[in-house]
């Protein structure tokens, strides 16, 4: 039996003596101007991005022994704070140029309901579906998790308690043991079903998190029972950086690809259009805690010109997630290359 456990390096917010790594530049943040938020705007630049990734890398994005790819989008904002639907059509189309399959294409996301409300799922007064023919897998329903893969959680069970109306993990019925609550099963489909996935993820600042993006969306937003984190303020960082961490997600996870068309400084995870701003820009990055870490920046930016504290310095989501190998905080050293000049 495998589990997904990472060796604990943070508890209770407590950093182990593991000196950081060095600044590294290897990583680029390719950049692309939008004319507009269009399907045909994102298109063009979806591709050049996915081009330019490509001739860079020498890893074409072609089918491979499952013929399958996964979408991890973001919806949990509700309505005005989702992945941006043209974005993950033209995704999607970039795919099929290279041979996927349209069926072979699935995206995954948490909350049914959300989904539902931001155009994800079909709606129910006209079954109407910008993704007809491509399977979407609703995590909150259980059917995609694995017992087998697992983060379990370092902390003792009496800084861990259970929120009554989440279930720890598959087919938990209506107990749950004081070994499961220490649980989150991870989303399978992602790293087993796929030859790999793309992280679609959007914006916001978030009281425990700090900042809400590609990170928390390819961990927690990814995984069962993990509300329990947020009880206390050093566990949600300390889970987000050690299950970033582990092998099997990042090596099928090829990149993150954002669109700022929307993103919130102040409020979040709720969506307050008051707090939100857009910008016609696209990033694509292999490193998550870089693309967070420029977030941050612009998020505080912000906050500052509307009069609010920036986001806590006491929240060390990236840090942490620096500290076990994932990315790097940098920004005065990124590589932001422009695939549209």
């Amino acid at each position: 039996m495998r589990f997904c456990k990472i060796p604990v390096l943070l508890l209770l917010g407590l950093v182990c003596a593991q000196a950081a790594p060095a600044p590294s530049a290897a990583e680029p943040v390719w950049e692309a101007r939008l004319p507009g938020f269009g399907e045909d705007d994102y298109r063009g630049k979806v591709e050049q991005l996915i081009a330019a990734y490509e001739s860079a890398t020498g890893h074409r994005l072609v089918p491979g022994a499952k013929g399958k790819v996964g979408l991890k989008i973001y919806a949990d904002s509700g309505p005005g704070l989702a992945t941006p639907i043209p974005l993950v059509k033209a995704v999607i189309s970039a795919l099929v140029a290279r041979g996927f399959e349209s069926q072979n294409i699935f995206l995954v996301g948490l909350n049914q309901l959300r989904l539902r409300m931001t155009g994800y799922l079909p709606s129910l007064v006209s079954g109407d579906s910008p993704f007809k023919g491509h399977p979407i897998y609703v995590l909150e329903s259980g059917k995609f998790y694995d017992p087998v893969w697992f983060y379990d959680s370092p902390l003792p069970e009496r800084f861990n308690p259970i929120f009554a109306e989440a279930p720890a993990g598959p087919d938990a019925g209506g107990a749950v043991t004081k070994d499961e609550d220490r649980k989150s099963f991870l989303a399978t489909p992602l790293f087993l079903d796929a030859d790999f996935w793309i992280n679609l993820p959007v914006y916001t600042d978030h009281p425990t998190l700090g900042v809400n993006g590609a990170l928390v969306n390819a961990t927690l937003w990814n995984a069962s029972n993990t509300s329990r984190f947020f009880r206390s303020p050093a566990s949600a960082p300390a889970a987000v950086a050690e299950m970033s961490a582990i092998p099997e997600l990042r090596e099928t996870w090829v990149f993150s690809l954002v669109s700022l068309q929307q993103y919130q400084y102040v409020g979040g995870p709720y969506f307050n259009s008051l707090y939100a701003v857009s910008e016609p820009l696209l990033w694509l990055s292999r490193d998550p805690v870089m693309l967070d870490a420029l977030m941050l920046e612009r998020i505080n930016r912000q906050r500052k010109l509307t009069g609010f504290k920036p986001v806590s310095e006491e929240i060390r989501t990236l840090e942490f997630a620096e500290m076990l190998g994932v990315g790097s905080t940098h920004t005065a050293g990124v590589r932001k290359l422009r695939v549209d000049r």
